[in-house]
């Protein structure tokens, strides 16, 4: 909307654009504005990081925790999306790309955009969807200190492929007798329809198939250690996908922002973040905070040890 003379014009029913918008600071600024706080409506971007394998952790009781050692490697921001829905609201997401690559084996197209953000060519590219209060500087980069020992996490990668399997390795499915009255179909997944009606098998019977190879999700796995100088995270459990493939990560869903928004409802304030972590890094951990943490920094253990007989 703008003024000619005394009219007002609004241009707003006649066009709609698709931004994309980059918030970048300027030294001068970012010396006077106070920095943006957490706070439980907010969503955080996630992280691209890399699964390096598996190890174990020894907790302060002395239990055994297997984990998995995720190293964010080289990511940095290369955009923030601003997107007009059809409905009045906004779409806000963040663009990170992680793991450099050779500029020769990137095509034409991405060399400029890697170049207008002022980063080196990636491998990866992916937007996480945020709040409108947690956009990132292009050309940030972000470290492990993005995460605090204690939170919960949710880890999106790719399944490892297992091929075409039978239905007792693909459903986990008893089989048939391994005695008496079978004849070479042990591992059969035995009869998959009924009568002559309906006379067909249902669309989405569990039978023999293709396994692995696909998108998963597991969440509310816990952060347990943090190394600011490798920028390595150890999530307790285990995760999709093979070693050394990018996985996606982000604060939990249920553990943290849905937990979160409804405890501040609630009125239970003590109980908006997890026991023991007092604030999160906003928007995002960087590698600048990283240089002012320790490089160890760990989650002690809030439970009863198991070792200790009860009364």
């Amino acid at each position: 909307m703008f003024k000619v003379g005394k009219n007002l014009i609004n241009l707003s029913p006649f066009r709609r654009l698709h931004t994309s918008i980059r918030l970048c600071a300027s030294p001068a600024a970012s010396t006077s504005v106070v920095p943006p706080k957490w706070t439980p409506l907010s969503v955080r971007t996630g992280v691209i990081a890399r699964k390096r394998g598996m190890a174990a952790l020894w907790n302060d009781q002395g239990v055994r925790i297997p984990v998995t050692v995720l190293q964010v490697d080289h990511c940095q921001v290369t955009g923030n999306i601003r997107t007009p829905r059809g409905n009045g609201t906004e779409y806000h997401a963040v663009q990170l790309a992680a793991s450099d690559k050779p500029p020769k084996t990137t095509t034409v197209q991405m060399k400029g955009h890697f170049r207008k953000a002022g980063v080196s060519p990636k491998h990866i590219v992916k937007e996480f969807p945020v709040t409108p209060d947690a956009h990132v500087p292009v050309g940030t980069t972000l470290s492990a200190i993005h995460f605090v020992p204690g939170q919960f996490v949710d880890v999106t990668a790719t399944s490892i492929g297992k091929g075409f399997q039978g239905g007792m390795k693909r459903w986990g499915f008893k089989g048939l007798r391994a005695s008496h009255g079978v004849s070479k179909a042990h591992r059969s997944s035995g009869s998959t329809g009924q009568h002559q009606d309906p006379g067909r098998v249902f669309p989405g019977k569990k039978m023999a198939g293709r396994m692995g190879g696909t998108r998963i999700t597991v969440q509310n796995l816990a952060v347990l250690r943090i190394d600011t100088a490798l920028n390595l995270v150890y999530l307790g459990g285990s995760l999709p996908g093979v070693d050394d493939a990018h996985v996606l990560v982000r604060d939990a869903k249920k553990k943290m922002i849905f937990r979160s928004q409804h405890n501040q409802m609630k009125g239970l304030y003590e109980k908006v973040l997890p026991t023991g972590v007092d604030d999160l890094p906003f928007p995002a951990g960087t590698v600048q905070m990283a240089k002012s943490m320790p490089s160890i920094v760990e989650a002690p253990s809030y439970r009863r040890s198991p070792f200790i007989p009860r009364e």
